[in-house]
């Protein structure tokens, strides 16, 4: 079932977090925190949302670096239920799509819910102080790719918030398979 981000709150500060990755080092918040900007993202292996964009948000992610940003992604999905989301094929994921930021696990899923992340992929963009900027798509891919000159809404938001600190009113949220929460 697809499920769509809330609209932006803007300003609200980024949860701290200390959470492992699949690279054997353990990241808090402040680990992560990008000169200009920082995002963090929600995702997945199995998703097919997350699997057509995929090397679209690697490559995005990479140019953003270049001008300051920095990011990680976070998998807080119930690997116990789908295997395919477990720690080793996180390794896997992130190796195969060659990620350029950390990619770590949220076991307990208490950073989702701190986050109130709701879909694979799901995109926080904060600026220089954590302040909440974006929170939409990365473009207007659903679970095929879109075409590859459509408008890449993160790239453009980022962007925009590493040279102003501010994101842009508007924003269209991200689309994606519901967090796959543990069953209590």
């Amino acid at each position: 079932m697809a499920v769509e981000t809330p609209i932006c709150d803007f300003g609200w500060q980024a949860p701290d977090f200390s959470l492992p990755g699949v690279d054997g080092k353990t990241y808090l918040l402040n680990d992560i925190k990008g000169e200009k900007a920082t995002l963090i993202m929600f995702i997945c292996n199995h998703c097919p949302y997350v699997k057509s964009v995929i090397d679209r948000i690697v490559r995005d992610v990479k140019e953003l670096q270049t001008m300051g940003m920095s990011a990680v992604a976070i998998c807080a999905n119930d690997a116990q239920n789908y295997p395919d989301d477990s720690f080793e094929n996180m390794a896997l994921f992130a190796q195969t799509h060659g990620f350029t930021f950390p990619y770590l696990q949220d076991e307990s899923q208490a950073v989702a819910k701190a986050y109130d992340a709701v879909c694979t992929p799901d995109f926080f963009g904060f600026d220089k102080n954590l302040g909440l900027q974006y929170r939409g798509r990365l473009d207007a891919s659903r679970k095929e790719a879109a075409s590859p000159d459509v408008r890449r809404d993160l790239f453009l938001s980022m962007q925009q918030v590493i040279e102003t600190g501010h994101g842009p009113k508007e924003q269209i949220p991200s689309m994606g398979c519901s967090i796959k929460w543990k069953v209590a």
